[in-house]
Order: structure tokens, then C-alpha cells, then sequence
């Protein structure tokens, strides 16, 4: 070879390397399993402080890989929760609001890309099971959002007949498997048990192909249910029997993945939808430390529970501080998956350095947004600052909580004006010291006008971009 020759072929060389490390250094593509659990707190598990049972397995995701303390959801409340995890946007940004219920004509629309959609796009297998709640009608099904199996509920697991208040004529409720309704008003003492031998039977028809199995369990919402193997097995009563079997539940999942010999290939998420339903009392959750629960964008309402497993890939025994959200893991996967995102806007951001434990890394977000109702924007986290902008809100403050799956009374007549709490030293969110950040307050308020620009405000009258905002599917299209 001539020298010019060879120097050429040097220079191809250095020009390639960067490239060829960075292919060596990417991890394969994982399989994917995705806990999200329903009413969840953030103290209902044993890693952060649950007590009167235990939940060894959930406890082991948190050992074997990495738990984030300052996790949110974009809405404290089922359907736009679970709209913002499976489509990276914020549930407003898409036009999903508050929790669908069985009269409902909107859900999912056909132009949003779920995480199902994503992992399909690159040759994986995809199934649900367990709660939906973004639209019951077929055309809103996970059958056809990216699933190929489906069997579960299509909405709230009270949202029947037996509800203990009866404060509307609920519909017999569906357990749905496909499209196809398979039966109404079923025992729930065996949904636990039967999600998770559905999720363990998919492992096994699909342990030699990439897969991506999303268990959405529909308790510890009310009304609570346990199979007779679990129950009376707590002193916490029936909420912690129930969660004993949700412990089980993924136990029985990580097994499966180990009798394949699957786990070093697969990346398990944990996580709940919103806070705990505080007002049923010994039926209810716990936020830990954390404000208020449910139904509030205090942080008891949309901080939950975070852990994710993949060995070799995630830092066993991780605690992150920094904050993430939901919207984030669709993102993130579309980058370990090498899956394109959709041409539209979204609102995660790729939080795989935080995972991976990078040094250094930070969350990638200028500020996480909490809203409620409809489209209310109420707050943001920007790192260790939470605001609240003036909204009203509900609280079990002074008064006596339910019990025995009814429940207690909220109080709806208090509000928050204009607050700013350090959560780095107020996690409770108790004393507002925005009279001495005057700075902070400022940039944190110039960045919720953009906001409002941006995907609009009900509270303050303002409509949001029509080029970032878009409709929700409807029934009558």
C-alpha cells in the first residue's frame, strides 16, 4: 500500500473510532416490563418505609437496580396519568383529562404514538394487562394503540354497580380480553392472580424474541380485593394484603424472566399512577412525608414510588435524587430500543444517564408541570424548588378518614395562593420562602408564562399553541 494510501486508511480509521465506541459502548436492546400500579403512595412500599407488611420483591427491583426518590406523574388521577407514561406527553398536551368513565365518547387518538406503537415499530411483541383507562370504546382499545394482547379492565376497577357511596348509576363493568367483552362485574379477589399468570404465560410463549409486557394492576384502588391465599395475612388488613399480592404478582414476573434466563436481557420498570385515595382511610395508601395524596399536585399527590432493574446496565442499589417524570421513559426506551419518536411534539426527555448512573448526570428537564382538571396548571418542580401557582384543592385535613372501603369526607374549601417550597429541605411542602428567593421566584414564574403559551392555562383564561396542542380521539369521527 502506497503511503498516501495508508494514510488515508488511518485517517478512515480515527474518523470511525469515535462512532464504533460509541455503537460498542450502547447496551443491546432490552426486553421491556413495566409495572404501573393504581393509587399507589409513595410510602406504600417497603424500601420507603411501608409498614404492617411486606414487599420483598418490589424491595428487590430496588437492590438490584436503582430507585429514584423524586418521581412524578404529570396528574395526580387515572386516565391522564396513564396517557402521559404511554405517550410521553403531558395528558393536556393530547386532550385526555381527569379519569374516563364508562360514558365517556373520547380517549387515546389514532395519531398518538404509544410506547406499545414504539416497541412494535422495531419487531417486539407487546402486551397489556391489567387497567387501561384511556378510552373504552374499540377504537381506543390497547389492540389498537401498539398491543398485541389485551386483557383486563377498561377503566376504574369502581366504576360498577356495588361502588359503597352508589353516587352514579354505574354500568356492570367489563373485563375485556382483545376487543371482546368476556365478562361483567367479575370477581375481583382473582384479578390479581389472573393478570399475573397471563403476564408469566406471555414471558414464556415470548422468551426467545424481544418483548415488551406492561402490567397495570387496578388495585390498591378501591374497591380492594384479595385472592383467599392472601387474605387476613397482614396486620395492615386488607390493603396490605392486597399489596402482599402485588408483591407476589411481580415476584412471579422476575421468575419467569429468571427460569428463561432473561434478566440480564431485560429492563424492569416499577411505578404508580398518582398518590394514595387518602379519604378511605384504612383502605388508602400512604404518601410517607409527602402532602396531601391523591387528587392534589402536592407532591403526595404526584411524587410515586420509581425503581428500575437491568443488570449490567443499571447500578445495583442506585438512589436518584434527581427529579424525572413519566413522560420521560418513552423517550428513554425509543433511545435503547434505536426506535424513531413521533414527528409530533412530546414532553419527555431521555433520562438514561440518570439511570445508568453517568457522573454528573442531571435531570434534562428546566421544569416538570403539574396539572389537574381541566388543563389547570397548578405548579412546577424546577430542581430543588416546587411552586405552586394559586389554585383550590382538597384535603382530609380535620377530618375523619373512611373506613372499611368507605370513605371519609374531603374538605374542598381551602386554597393555596402563590408558593414556593425547598424541597431539599421541606419535603413536606410547610413553609413558603418566596419572600426569599425573590430571584428564584421570578425565573420560576417567567418560565410558567411560557408554559401557558405553550399548552394553555384554564386558570388564568389562557389557550394554549395549536400547534403544540391536539385533540383527543373521539367516537363520533
Amino acid at each position: 500500500m502506497t503511503p498516501s494510501l495508508l494514510a488515508g486508511a488511518a485517517a478512515l480509521a480515527l474518523s470511525l473510532a469515535p462512532a464504533l465506541a460509541q455503537e460498542a459502548a450502547a447496551p443491546p436492546r432490552p426486553n421491556l416490563v413495566v409495572f404501573f400500579i393504581d393509587d399507589l403512595g409513595w410510602g406504600d412500599i417497603g424500601v420507603q418505609g411501608a409498614e404492617g407488611y411486606v414487599t420483598p420483591n418490589i424491595d428487590r427491583l430496588a437492590a438490584e437496580g436503582a430507585r429514584f426518590t423524586d418521581f412524578y406523574v404529570s396528574q395526580p388521577v387515572c386516565s391522564a396519568s396513564r396517557a402521559s407514561l404511554l405517550t410521553g406527553c403531558y395528558a393536556n398536551r393530547i386532550g385526555i383529562h381527569g379519569a374516563l368513565g364508562p360514558s365517556s365518547q373520547v380517549g387515546i387518538a389514532d395519531g398518538e404514538l404509544t410506547l406499545g406503537e414504539l416497541c412494535r415499530s422495531v419487531g417486539y411483541a407487546t402486551a397489556a394487562f391489567g387497567k387501561w383507562h384511556l378510552g373504552h370504546q374499540p377504537r381506543f382499545l390497547p389492540t389498537r394503540h401498539g398491543f398485541d394482547e389485551y386483557y383486563g379492565l377498561p377503566y376504574s376497577n369502581d366504576m360498577w354497580p356495588f361502588h359503597p357511596d352508589g353516587p352514579k348509576p354505574w354500568r356492570d363493568l367489563p373485563t375485556i380480553e382483545g376487543e371482546r367483552v368476556v365478562a361483567l362485574n367479575g370477581d375481583q379477589r382473582r384479578l390479581t392472580g389472573e393478570l399475573t399468570r397471563r403476564a408469566v404465560d406471555f414471558i414464556d410463549r415470548h422468551a426467545e424474541e424481544r418483548f415488551f409486557l406492561y402490567v397495570a394492576h387496578p388495585m390498591p384502588h378501591v374497591p380492594l380485593h384479595v385472592s383467599p391465599a392472601f387474605a387476613g395475612r397482614t396486620p395492615r388488613g386488607l390493603f396490605g394484603d392486597v399489596l402482599e399480592e402485588i408483591d407476589w404478582s411481580v415476584g412471579e414476573v422476575l421468575a419467569a424472566l429468571d427460569r428463561h434466563d432473561l434478566a440480564d436481557d431485560t429492563l424492569v420498570l416499577f411505578a404508580s399512577d398518582n398518590g394514595p385515595w387518602l379519604s378511605y382511610g384504612d383502605h388508602a395508601g400512604s404518601a410517607g412525608p409527602l402532602r396531601e395524596g391523591k387528587g392534589t399536585t402536592f407532591d403526595g399527590g404526584v411524587r410515586v414510588p420509581f425503581l428500575a432493574r437491568w443488570p449490567g446496565h443499571v447500578p445495583a442499589g442506585r438512589v436518584c435524587r434527581e427529579p424525572a417524570m413519566t413522560i420521560d421513559v418513552l423517550p428513554t426506551v425509543a433511545r435503547l430500543l434505536g426506535a424513531e419518536l413521533p414527528a409530533h411534539p412530546i414532553d419527555g426527555l431521555d433520562i438514561w444517564p440518570l439511570l445508568a448512573g453517568e457522573e454528573g448526570a442531571r435531570s434534562p428537564h428546566e421544569a416538570l408541570w403539574f396539572y389537574y382538571h381541566q388543563n389547570h396548571l397548578e405548579g412546577l418542580r424546577a430542581g430543588r424548588w416546587k411552586l405552586h401557582l394559586p389554585h383550590g384543592y382538597r384535603t382530609m385535613q380535620g377530618r375523619a378518614p373512611g373506613h372499611g372501603g368507605r370513605p371519609g369526607p374531603y374538605d374542598y374549601g381551602v386554597t393555596i395562593g402563590l408558593s414556593l417550597f425547598d424541597l431539599e429541605a421541606d419535603v413536606g411542602e410547610t413553609r413558603d420562602v418566596k419572600d426569599e428567593h425573590p430571584e428564584v421566584l421570578a425565573r420560576l414564574l417567567e418560565l410558567v408564562e411560557a408554559q401557558r403559551a405553550r399548552l394553555g392555562d384554564a386558570l388564568t383564561e389562557r389557550e394554549g399553541d395549536p400547534c403544540e396542542v391536539r385533540a383527543p380521539g373521539r367516537v363520533d369521527e
